[in-house]
């Protein structure tokens, strides 16, 4: 996926006129946070702040400055019926012709981003580790790809995966970054307990994830609790992982549940609530481990929380 500091560049390069359109501020229901950012060029857009008539209008204004040879605007937008938009929220676009020092400042912002970005350790290279590594590839995360089998790795890898062949995948997970998410799907069931226990005794797992059934599930919680675990720390793993669908086990659709999965544990870290078990309790679903209702789990995820609701 190209970056919006690679396409500045190669548009600087040959001389090609572009604008950055940022959303410098955004209150309300909008369809992109404050900071989301698109690169404009008369014949090609790179990035998104959000679609709709909005990203349109923005498009248009950004040819309109290219055009006119303008160094920027500021375009303050009420997303309702004036723009046949009903989100109900307020954005301020910053529009800003593009040079090398945008290139520098676009370079910086992206560093300082990924710096930020929440570190997933999958572990495994088997059918269903290589469709996670695929479908978690293009989304907001870093992520370290590990099995003990070189072979067992495609000879292309999704860009932006990190590869890693290791001999003790355990003291790789012991050593991850603070707040690290993990994902265990390896080829051996002693080694998914091994890791799946070192995951849940750091304390800090961001995503604990082990793949299997309630079956294997039962038989970690036992095996854990005998090693001298903490049960209360059993309701931070995810087991089955991507269990969310019945009756399609591909490993294409288990990576597609798994990325959901993350996807909201890393929402729910980064403080913002995902308002799916905090909806009306009286239909909210049951799973397996709380009958009750899911909103009283402490970690609750999709994997848990759609069960019974499909």
């Amino acid at each position: 996926m190209t970056s919006l500091s690679e396409a500045l560049r190669l548009s600087l390069s040959v001389g090609e006129p572009s604008v950055l359109v940022t959303v410098a501020a955004a209150s309300g229901s909008t369809p992109r946070e404050a900071g989301a950012r698109m690169l404009v060029e008369t014949k090609r857009i790179v990035g998104t702040i959000g679609g709709g008539r909005l990203e349109h209008n923005a498009i248009a204004a950004a040819r309109r400055l290219i055009a006119a040879g303008l160094p920027f605007e500021d375009m303050r937008v009420p997303l309702g019926p004036a723009i046949g938009q009903c989100c109900g929220g307020r954005v301020t676009l910053r529009l800003e012709r593009a040079d090398e020092r945008t290139l520098e400042k676009v370079a910086r912002l992206e560093l300082a981003e990924r710096d930020r970005l929440p570190v997933i350790y999958l572990f495994g290279a088997g059918h269903v580790g290589k469709a996670i590594a695929q479908a978690l590839a293009p989304l907001p995360l870093r992520l370290i790809w590990i099995d003990s089998r070189a072979d067992e790795f495609p000879a292309s890898l999704p860009d932006g995966v990190v590869r890693l062949v290791s001999a003790d995948p355990v003291a790789r997970l012991r050593a991850a970054e603070a707040g690290s998410g993990f994902l265990i799907l390896t080829h051996d069931h002693a080694l998914d307990f091994d890791l799946a226990e070192a995951a849940l005794r750091r304390g800090d797992a961001l995503y604990a994830g082990l793949i299997g059934s309630e079956t294997k599930r039962v038989k970690f919680e036992r095996l854990y609790v005998a090693r001298g675990g903490k049960p209360g720390d059993l309701a931070r793993l995810v087991c089955p992982i991507g269990a969310g669908l019945n009756r399609d086990k591909r490993p294409s659709v288990i990576a597609a549940m798994v990325a959901a999965e993350l996807l909201i544990a890393i929402d729910r870290a980064a403080s913002v609530t995902i308002p799916i078990a905090a909806r009306d309790t009286r239909r909210a679903p049951a799973c397996l481990h709380h009958p009750a209702g899911c909103e009283a789990c402490p970690d609750a995820t999709m994997n848990m929380m759609m069960r019974s609701a499909v």
